[in-house]
């Protein structure tokens, strides 16, 4: 994701910023837990999820890459706003022998992220 940030500076004046998600099942169930609190309380001040209230201030496309399937940045999808979410992720194993021809089998490495993020810019 840095390189690919690199190279949407240096090649397409586009400037990126980088979120490290440790793990996306945790915040998709700290916003369901958020949605359960808010249906089990209606008279008081909604709550927000941890990952909604974070990405509110920023605004334009997400790309998520992952070398895990894409399913996992895919559970976060209904609590990152009406934003274009792109995920890309590896979705299999035993296609090469290094990390890096995998994320070039499957394209996730730098170069597709960089492709993701454009088209992502374009559909807005």
């Amino acid at each position: 994701m840095i390189a690919a940030a690199e190279l949407l500076e240096e090649d397409y004046g586009v400037s990126a910023s980088i979120w490290s998600a440790t793990s996306f099942t945790e915040l998709r169930r700290d916003a369901v837990d958020v949605e359960r609190w808010n249906m089990l309380h209606p008279m008081d001040k909604p709550r927000t999820a941890y990952v909604t209230q974070t990405l509110s201030n920023y605004k334009g496309p997400l790309v998520a890459a992952t070398d895990y399937m894409r399913s996992f940045p895919e559970q976060i999808r209904p609590y990152v706003g009406d934003r274009h979410f792109m995920t890309l992720g590896t979705d299999g194993y035993g296609r090469s022998d290094r990390r890096s021809q995998l994320r070039k089998f499957f394209e996730v490495n730098r170069h597709y992220v960089v492709v993701a993020a454009l088209k992502a810019l374009k559909k807005g």
